[in-house]
């Protein structure tokens, strides 16, 4: 597989620039699970930051390969928009169809979306949709990465 060049990355950046990223897609368990180092939280810091940039009129949404009885934690409806379980849809990640049935519920176009997800294959799918892919890795490197394409301060 060949690497983009600086030019293309900066351009695609660009891009994002001008469309705007207005979605952030979320996955459920290993991202919206994940403490980071600290287990005395209230809330999972990406939990946190769902509620956060949502009041800023990003629209959120947890996307998980749970099955259709699965439901959100008490409380985490005023953190997210929309929640799409394969379960409930009838296909899973990484099939392409259900980043584009997230972003369509969403109200966005998926090139307006940051999809975030814990295991490498589900980003591929995602990105292969149109969305911006997130390969989250620990709860301090997937806050650097959304700081920059939300373009919002999320750490601290």
């Amino acid at each position: 597989m060949l690497e983009p060049s600086g030019r293309e990355i900066a351009s695609y950046h660009d891009h994002l620039l001008e469309v705007g990223v207005r979605g952030l897609v979320l996955d459920f368990g290993g991202v919206l699970t994940d403490y980071g180092d600290d287990y005395t939280l209230d809330l999972p810091p990406l939990a946190a930051v769902a509620g956060r940039v949502r009041r800023r009129g990003v629209r959120t949404a947890i996307l998980s390969n749970a099955d259709g009885l699965w439901s959100p934690p008490d409380g985490w409806e005023e953190l997210f928009d929309v929640v799409v379980t394969s379960g409930e849809v009838g296909c899973a990640k990484p099939d392409r169809r259900i980043y584009l049935l997230v972003a369509e519920r969403l109200g966005l176009a998926p090139d307006a979306c940051v999809f975030v997800d814990d295991l490498a294959v589900n980003v591929r799918g995602a990105a292969a949709a149109g969305m911006v892919g997130v390969h989250h890795r620990s709860v301090r490197s997937t806050l650097e990465e959304l700081e920059v394409l939300l373009e919002v301060p999320l750490r601290g």
